[in-house]
């Protein structure tokens, strides 16, 4: 029975949801980002029992089928931004409708109307966040970020960046370690 499952966003996730499961005595054959899939359909007490553990750690699981077709969108760019070593061979709107085997336009519409943002808005969101935690690391010069994260350019990225943060990634840079020193020094 596959199980879809709402806010479930990192690797910490999948550990609480495999945690869950287990303490409840019910088996699964594997857990994802936004699914689980146990090996013998839940009784509504499992269900019941599943629902308040999910919800105490912040989860929540999804029967209605538009949402989980949006959660499904989410993971996909979450996945492609924060867990994907290789860059993507087509652009994301191909991508997620190969993924999910919908049109395009229909996901993208249903996407804004639920969430209040385009696909874009919210990939490009990840993907800044994605550099600010590169920047933090400081393990990769800005040049190497702009690659990795698969921008044409570091102007690209840089555009980006400010147009988001209202800070250009070399500032934003300054002012971790600026903070790290402060920090250092009490």
């Amino acid at each position: 029975m596959k199980l879809y499952i709402k806010n479930m966003v990192c690797i910490r996730c999948k550990m609480i949801v495999e945690e869950e499961l287990t303490k409840l005595g019910i088996e699964f054959l594997s857990v994802e980002l936004g699914q689980a899939e146990t090996i013998k359909p839940l009784d509504s007490d499992q269900i019941s029992l599943l629902v308040k553990a999910l919800n105490r750690s912040g989860l929540e699981l999804m029967d209605d089928k538009k949402s989980i077709l949006i959660e499904k969108i989410r993971h996909i760019v979450i996945e492609t931004v924060h867990y994907s070593e290789s860059k993507l061979k087509t652009n994301l709107s191909d991508h997620i409708s190969d993924s999910l085997d919908y049109d395009y336009t229909y996901l993208a519409n249903l996407f804004s109307e639920v969430t209040g943002t385009t696909i874009e808005k919210f990939y490009l969101n990840h993907k800044i966040e994605r550099v600010k935690e590169l920047l933090v690391y400081n393990e990769l010069t800005i040049t190497e970020i702009a690659f990795l994260m698969d921008y044409s350019s570091v102007a690209h990225l840089s555009n980006q960046f400010k147009k988001i943060t209202g800070l250009s990634p070399s500032y934003f840079k300054k002012l971790r370690l600026k903070r790290r020193r402060l920090l250092d020094m009490m």
